[in-house]
């Protein structure tokens, strides 16, 4: 089910460990009182009133994801109660991601809370600054800005729900979208991507439709809803587009966080793994006592829900023989073939070539993970790689080939004049299996995934001999080199190996 993406071919130092803060400044709650009550007996009344009323879990599976409403408790409450309803309150997550777009300010990329933790009348609520750090020191779309945070209600409005569903401890990364720029939210998801695993939860802060009457607000939240739940970006932004078209009366947005759900469709982008929940639709139109229903505001809750078991966990030892990959030659040259057509195009023109899947075997087709390496003059220029086994082959090799060539942190973006001199080799995996003793390691033949909490790290089978790496130094630098959870991390972690069928464009010439 999963999607990771890993940058992972060559060791290199982890920049992020050193960003620490000594002089904790908290998130003071600004809206309690307002949006909510602000007092603890009060609010906690309020929350087991909501509950009560809220609709029971829907989903069977894991839910990795809810889309949750940010106005006052008396208008969205009882769907934000809908909402994280549908969370396993006894689920331990390693870190939960709060996502809301900016109403104050704007900038192109967004805002992550770092400087200490946030506050409401019932508590604290840990950010996970680790997290926070990694992420603004290795990625430019991510800054913090006190701005962005200091009177942004879309977030906070989130947390007493939190507190209130689950039992567990958990630390949060609260991030503030202030661009409107959909190349920068593209950025922005690719950075968040390989955290939308199982052990993490994404929550997107929206409403819906803004000041038309009840029944046009009905008509618009469901266009906008079905859009969201295709889990296709085109299409929501398609239909956001057509809202706008319809000259609705007064309707000023007709999802006002979209930059949000955009994002966290983008992450979901192609993973099949997945699938939209709709959980329950309600306006303010609806609040008893206060709806007003010639100008309302819409509300929905959404979830997203795995389909199926995580593939890092699915495969036992015998199962992984069973699922061997063979490919042929012609498998293996039309694959660079793909890499390499998309790979120029990209660079040239911007777009991705559509590639017609009547002309390829079943082996290509196959979902799988993958990873693209660039060379130059043998020396690496770029590798980018996912465990996705929910995307088929050929879409893999065509989403690496343009990371590895534009999004490798390492590297300067490929050029048109640097495409002649690369160098393509494509490793393609087979599924990963869970070792309990580093016995099993073979060098050279098993690649290492390393996960402890929400790091992880992985060197490719052929690092292992490229190197000249004991077994101790291949597990000690992916431990700390790229889990960066240090030399002896990997004592303490969970280890799997997988396998890799590597071939390049210089060998199949």
């Amino acid at each position: 089910m999963q999607l990771i993406s890993v940058v992972s071919c060559r060791s290199q130092p982890n920049t992020g460990q050193n960003m620490q803060n000594t002089n904790l400044i908290n998130r003071k709650p600004v809206v309690a009182g307002q949006f909510y009550p602000g007092k603890p007996d009060e609010l906690n009344a309020e929350l087991i009133r909501l509950f009560a009323g809220a609709v029971q879990k829907k989903a069977t599976n894991d839910v990795l994801a809810i889309i949750s409403p940010h106005a006052g408790y008396v208008f969205s409450g009882p769907v934000a109660a809908s909402s994280f309803n549908q969370l396993d309150p006894r689920k331990d997550y390693n870190t939960i991601f709060v996502i809301g777009s900016s109403h104050r300010i704007m900038f192109d990329g967004a805002s992550i809370y770092n400087k200490g933790h946030y506050e409401t009348p019932l508590g604290i609520v840990k950010v996970d600054l680790e997290t926070a750090n990694l992420l603004i020191n290795k990625n430019d779309v991510f800054k913090f800005k006190s701005d962005a945070h200091d009177y942004e209600h879309s977030l906070e409005v989130q947390l007493p729900f939190l507190q209130h569903v689950l039992e567990t401890d958990f630390k949060i990364v609260p991030i503030v979208i202030a661009t409107q720029s959909r190349n920068t939210v593209k950025k922005i998801a690719e950075a968040l991507k390989p955290y939308f695993t199982r052990e993490n939860l994404f929550i997107i802060s929206t409403d819906f439709s803004h000041y038309p009457d009840y029944e046009d607000a009905v008509e618009v939240d469901k266009a906008t809803a079905d859009a969201i739940i295709t889990g296709i970006p085109e299409e929501l932004l398609s239909t956001l587009r057509k809202n706008e078209q319809k000259g609705i009366p007064n309707l000023a947005t007709s999802l006002c966080g979209w930059t949000s759900v955009l994002t966290l469709m983008y992450i979901t982008e192609g993973n099949s793994g997945i699938k939209y929940e709709p959980v329950e639709y309600r306006n303010s139109g609806d609040a008893k006592n206060y709806g007003d229903k010639s100008r309302v505001v819409g509300y929905y809750s959404i979830a997203v829900v795995a389909k199926n078991s995580n593939p890092v966990e699915n495969k036992s030892a015998d199962q992984t023989g069973k699922d061997e990959l063979i490919l042929s030659v012609e498998d293996k040259q039309k694959l660079l073939e793909i890499s390499r057509n998309t790979l120029e195009q990209y660079i040239r023109t911007g777009k991705i070539p559509v590639v017609r899947e009547d002309e390829l075997s079943d082996k290509i087709k196959t979902c799988c993970g993958a990873f693209v390496s660039l060379h130059v003059n043998g020396k690496l220029r770029g590798c980018i790689g996912n465990f996705s086994q929910d995307i088929p082959l050929y879409k893999v090799v065509q989403e690496m080939t343009i990371s590895s060539a534009t999004r490798d942190y390492r590297f300067t973006p490929v050029e048109a004049n640097d495409l002649n001199k690369i160098d393509i080799e494509i490793s393609v995996l087979t599924p990963m299996k869970k070792i309990e003793s580093i016995d099993e390691i073979i060098l050279g033949k098993h690649g290492i995934y390393i996960r402890k909490g929400s790091r992880t790290g992985t060197f490719l089978p052929q690092v292992g001999t490229q190197t000249g790496w004991t077994l101790e130094d291949f597990l000690g630098h992916c431990a700390r080199d790229k889990a960066g959870i240090g030399w002896d991390g990997w004592k303490d972690a969970e280890l799997f190996t997988y396998e890799a069928i590597v071939f390049s464009e210089h060998e199949m010439k």
